[in-house]
């Protein structure tokens, strides 16, 4: 069973909402764009809280320093069965200025040798309708539930 995870969406509305993505590095996704995409997230122990990894998890893969207030976008299911417990939070970056941390691969697959790659090669701020055209299939429902999100807090 593998370890829950935890990750941010970093949402701003200049003139319409969008949503920040990345994209995950190395040579197994280096040709894969459409549902490759999805939000910096990450492993993290039962003993650690899933808000502080959050917040870890998207500095080592943007760069960037997610700012409160952070909203609760509740737990996911990936088709991996991994469980992601997700954060929304206004913010603004420029997604050239990303840097990400890096990770070791066995490249070639079974092949015995490692390939030192970045966990996320950019990032790119969506609409919402390019987001569920690029984002990976089983996260769409955190761009529905930060929707729902912002809704009722317009509202008061």
């Amino acid at each position: 069973m593998p370890l829950p995870s935890a990750g941010m969406l970093m949402y701003r509305i200049p003139s319409r909402l969008e949503v920040f993505l990345i994209h995950p590095g190395g040579p197994y996704f280096a040709n894969k764009d459409q549902g490759a995409w999805g939000i910096p997230k990450g492993e993290y122990n039962p003993s650690e809280n899933p808000l502080d990894a959050a917040i870890r998890e998207f500095a080592e893969e943007t760069g960037f320093i997610a700012s409160p207030p952070f909203l609760p976008l509740g737990e996911i299911r990936q088709r991996n069965r991994k469980r992601v417990t997700a954060w929304a939070f206004a913010g603004e970056c420029d997604p050239d200025q990303l840097v990400s941390n890096t990770c070791e691969i066995e490249w070639p697959p079974r092949s015995g040798r490692k390939l030192t790659i970045p966990e996320v090669d950019r990032g790119r701020w969506f609409s919402l309708a390019e987001a569920v055209e690029f984002m990976r299939a089983d996260q769409h429902e955190l761009l529905t539930r930060l929707e729902a999100v912002l809704a009722a807090a317009k509202k008061g």
